[in-house]
């Protein structure tokens, strides 16, 4: 069955960029931009001293900065960057999974709902959590948002893969209508939620609705890399079946693929990876259908490919974003949700054309 695969996937990609080529240099970009990004703001720091204070905390260096410089990098603008790489990389690798999940390119965490389901419960576990589950907030803590994150993006995900589905397989027009609709309804129910919520509640929602990278700190980069690590390494498990998936499900069952069981955990480590970003994030819009898109175009559709590669470029698009939203306006900010979008809805919208072109051609 692997031989097969690879055979097939290796004709897909004549003349296409080398994995590893593809690979080490969004690697080498997104370092770059890590560098820059942390050194780049209202105090800043050249990137000489970046990289002076980074060898400093790992005890291969004793100085050459002032002190003024090591708390700003450490305590405010490397843990704002590394909470961007990871979210990023999560928004990337679920829109690749979902993609070859769904066999279309359309897919996306935003678009089918999966976000604004995790933004709801995360919003009623901020309005009401003390009120409905006072013992549970008090014991998971920083968990509580993430596993509120979770839980609406697994039902938000199983509700509109349901209505998708026909005795065909799974209806892209049925799918994305369902995604229109669960965020409409997930958008009135935390507008209900702020209505009713405090000052201080309020503006944790509107932050919710925005997205932004302003809330991070190395506890909350810890825990979004803990429950990162658990997500990636669950879809990277899937890159086989997902690659039988692209034949169809009937072609998949015949080359061995438990394709119920590929179902639910590409649905569950989604789940997971968006949870965990818009738990601390909010709503960051269609990073999880460019990232993907741009690597297929690139280096073929491979998701031994695409995978890694929608991940790293997934951090490169969200620390850029955040690095423009947080410097463009200074000293205000800028939603990193606004940027994402006003670069995610036209690609979606050529994505939509191409393929109207494409049904009308055939």
């Amino acid at each position: 069955m692997n031989a097969s695969l690879a055979s097939a996937w290796a004709r897909a990609r004549v003349g296409r960029m080398p994995a590893g080529w593809l690979l080490a240099l969004l690697t080498v970009v997104l370092g770059g931009l890590v560098v820059v990004a942390a050194g780049r703001g209202a105090y800043p720091i050249s990137a000489s001293n970046v990289a002076s204070i980074l060898l400093y905390k790992a005890g291969l260096a004793e100085g050459g900065f002032e002190p003024q410089q090591l708390g700003v990098l450490w305590s405010i603008r490397l843990p704002r960057v590394m909470l961007g790489v990871g979210v990023g990389a999560l928004l990337g690798a679920a829109g690749a999974t979902l993609q070859g999940l769904f066999r279309n390119p359309l897919a996306d965490p935003g678009l089918i709902g999966i976000s604004s389901g995790a933004a709801l419960c995360v919003a009623l576990a901020i309005v009401f959590g003390d009120l409905w589950w006072p013992e549970l907030s008090h014991t998971l803590g920083l968990a509580l948002l993430p596993a509120a994150a979770f839980s609406g993006g697994v039902l938000a995900t199983l509700l509109v893969y349901r209505i998708g589905r026909t005795s065909l397989g799974v209806s892209v027009a049925a799918m994305l209508l369902a995604g229109i609709a669960m965020n409409a309804i997930a958008l009135a129910l935390i507008g209900v939620s702020s209505y009713v919520a405090t000052d201080e509640q309020l503006r944790n929602l509107t932050f919710w609705n925005l997205g932004s990278l302003a809330s991070a700190s190395w506890p909350v980069v810890g825990v979004v890399f803990a429950g990162g690590v658990v997500a990636l390494a669950g879809m990277w498990r899937l890159r086989t079946g997902l690659n039988a998936m692209a034949l169809g499900e009937p072609e998949a069952r015949h080359l061995g693929i438990a394709v119920e069981r590929l179902k639910a955990m590409a649905i569950i480590f989604s789940a997971l990876g968006v949870g965990v970003a818009v738990a601390f994030c909010g709503i960051i819009g269609f990073l999880g259908l460019v990232a993907p898109h741009c690597i297929r175009l690139v280096a073929g559709p491979d998701v031994r490919i695409v995978l890694p590669g929608a991940a790293l470029l997934g951090a490169v698009l969200t620390v850029g974003a955040d690095l423009v939203a947080r410097t463009a306006i200074a000293p205000a900010e800028m939603p990193i949700g606004v940027l994402t979008a006003l670069v995610g809805a036209p690609f979606f919208l050529f994505l939509l054309l191409r393929a109207k072109a494409r049904m009308f051609e055939g």
